[in-house]
C-alpha cells in the first residue's frame, strides 16, 4: 500500500476537453428547447381581456394548461380551465394516452418476437447469409413517410389487402381496422431494427457454451431458455427500451396512413401537440409536451432501474467500485481490510491446517463445474503438521527396531 501524502494527484483533464464541446452543443440544441418549453407552459394562451375587451397574449397562467389536459376540461375565453359547456368537446388527452399505450404494448411485443426469430436465423451459418441480412434491413432503411404511403395503398378499399382477403374492409374508417393497419405497418418497418440489436447480442455468446450443453444432452429449447436468453438479456432489454421510447413518440405513421385529426381512432399524444400548436395555442401545447417528456422519462427510469436495461453496458461495475472504495477507505484500510480481507488466503500457517481454495474438495476440481468457470490447474498441496504430532523415525534395517541400535 502506498503511503498517504498531503499532495493530491492531478486529474487528467484530456477526457473533459474531448467531451466538453459535444456536451456544450447538446446543452444548446437540446437543453434550451426543453427549458423554453417548460417556461412557455406556464404562460397564458391568447385570451380575452375582460377589462379592455381585446385579445391579449402572455401573462402567468400557473398550472391551468396542465389542468386543461389532465382533467379534460375546456379553456374559457379568459384563459382558465373550466368545466365544458353542454355540446362543447373536452380534450382527448386520456383517450390518446390509451391509444398510445396500446400501440406501444402490441408493437413492441410483436417486434421483439419477430426480431428474435430473424436474429436467430441470421446468426446461423448458411449460404447467402450476408444477402439475407442486407435484405432484412431494407424496410428499416425506408423513410417512415414512404412506408406510410406504401401501406396506405395496400390497405385502400381497392387495395391488395382486400383483394387477398376477399372481403371489403374499410381500413381507414373502421376504428379497430385502422389501428390494426397501423400496427402491421409499424411492425413491418421496425422489426428489422430489433433483429439487428438482438443479433449483436447473439454474436457475443461463445459457441463453446452450446457445445458443452449439447454434450450434456440439452435440447434446443433448453439451450434457448437456459443459455441464449440469459446471455443476451442485456442486449434484449436495451432493444426493448429504445423501441419503447420510440413508440411513445409515434406521430407520422398514423397521421399519414389514417388521419391527422385529434378525433381519429389512431390519434396519439404527439398528434395532440401538433394539432394544438396549429390552432395557435403554443402555451398549452408546450404543457402537453412537458407531460410527454415526464412520461417518457418515467418509463425509461423504470426500465433501467427495475427491469435491468443496461444502456451504458457497465453491468454492476459501478456498484462494485463503490463498495470497494468504502471497504478500502478510512481507518483500517490496507492489507487485511477491504478487498484484501475478502480474498481467501492459500498460505498455510504453523499450527493450523492449510485451507484449500473454495470449491476444491479433492485432487480433481469439478469436472462438471458451470461453463465458463476457470478451473485451477494445480492446487495448494502444502500441509502443516499439528504441534503435538511426532514424526515417525527412520526405520533401522540393521537392528530391526525403529530408532534403537
Amino acid at each position: 500500500m502506498k503511503p498517504r501524502t498531503g499532495h493530491r494527484p492531478r486529474r487528467d483533464l484530456r477526457a473533459l476537453w474531448l467531451v466538453g464541446p459535444a456536451m456544450l452543443v447538446l446543452a444548446v440544441v437540446i437543453g434550451y428547447p426543453v427549458v423554453r418549453a417548460v417556461g412557455l407552459s406556464f404562460e397564458a394562451n391568447k385570451h380575452l381581456d375582460p377589462e379592455t375587451g381585446m385579445f391579449v397574449t402572455g401573462g402567468f397562467a400557473g398550472v391551468e394548461h396542465y389542468l386543461y389536459w389532465l382533467t379534460q376540461r375546456c379553456m374559457s375565453p379568459s384563459g382558465e380551465a373550466t368545466q365544458c359547456a353542454p355540446g362543447q368537446l373536452a380534450t382527448d388527452f386520456w383517450p390518446a394516452v390509451a391509444i398510445t399505450l396500446f400501440f406501444v404494448v402490441v408493437t413492441v411485443a410483436l417486434e421483439t418476437c419477430l426480431g428474435m426469430a430473424m436474429a436467430l436465423v441470421m446468426n446461423r451459418s448458411f449460404l447467402g447469409r450476408g444477402l439475407l441480412r442486407a435484405a432484412v434491413l431494407v424496410p428499416w432503411a425506408i423513410p417512415t413517410a414512404v412506408t406510410a404511403k406504401l401501406w396506405q395503398f395496400i390497405f385502400a378499399d381497392q387495395g391488395i389487402a382486400n383483394s387477398l382477403l376477399g372481403t371489403q374492409i374499410h381500413w381507414t374508417t373502421d376504428p379497430w381496422a385502422a389501428r390494426a393497419a397501423v400496427i402491421v405497418a409499424d411492425v413491418w418497418k421496425t422489426a428489422p431494427f430489433m433483429a439487428l440489436l438482438i443479433l449483436a447480442g447473439l454474436q457475443m455468446v461463445p459457441q463453446g457454451v452450446y457445445e458443452a450443453a449439447r454434450v450434456d444432452g440439452a435440447s434446443r429449447w433448453q439451450q434457448f431458455t437456459r443459455i441464449t436468453l440469459p446471455l443476451i438479456r442485456p442486449a434484449l432489454m436495451v432493444a426493448v427500451l429504445f423501441r419503447t421510447l420510440d413508440a411513445l413518440r409515434m406521430y407520422d405513421l398514423p397521421v399519414i396512413m389514417i388521419s391527422g385529426s385529434s378525433n381519429s381512432p389512431t390519434a396519439v399524444i404527439s398528434q395532440l401537440v401538433i394539432t394544438d400548436t396549429k390552432s395557435g395555442n403554443a402555451q398549452s401545447a408546450s404543457a402537453l409536451s412537458t407531460l410527454i417528456f415526464l412520461f417518457v422519462f418515467a418509463v425509461a427510469f423504470v426500465m433501467v432501474r427495475f427491469l435491468g436495461a443496461d444502456v451504458a453496458g457497465t453491468g454492476d461495475r459501478p456498484r462494485r467500485r463503490w463498495f470497494r472504495g468504502r471497504r478500502g477507505s478510512g481507518p483500517g484500510s490496507g492489507p487485511g481490510s477491504g478487498d484484501d480481507a475478502a480474498t481467501p488466503r492459500r498460505t498455510a500457517t504453523p499450527g493450523s491446517p492449510a485451507t484449500p481454495p473454495a470449491g476444491a474438495t479433492g485432487a480433481r476440481v469439478g469436472a462438471s463445474a458451470p461453463v465458463g468457470t476457470a478451473h485451477p490447474t494445480t492446487l495448494n498441496r502444502t500441509t502443516t503438521l499439528p504441534p503435538d504430532h511426532t514424526p515417525n523415525p527412520t526405520p533401522n534395517h540393521e537392528t530391526g527396531k525403529d530408532g534403537d541400535r
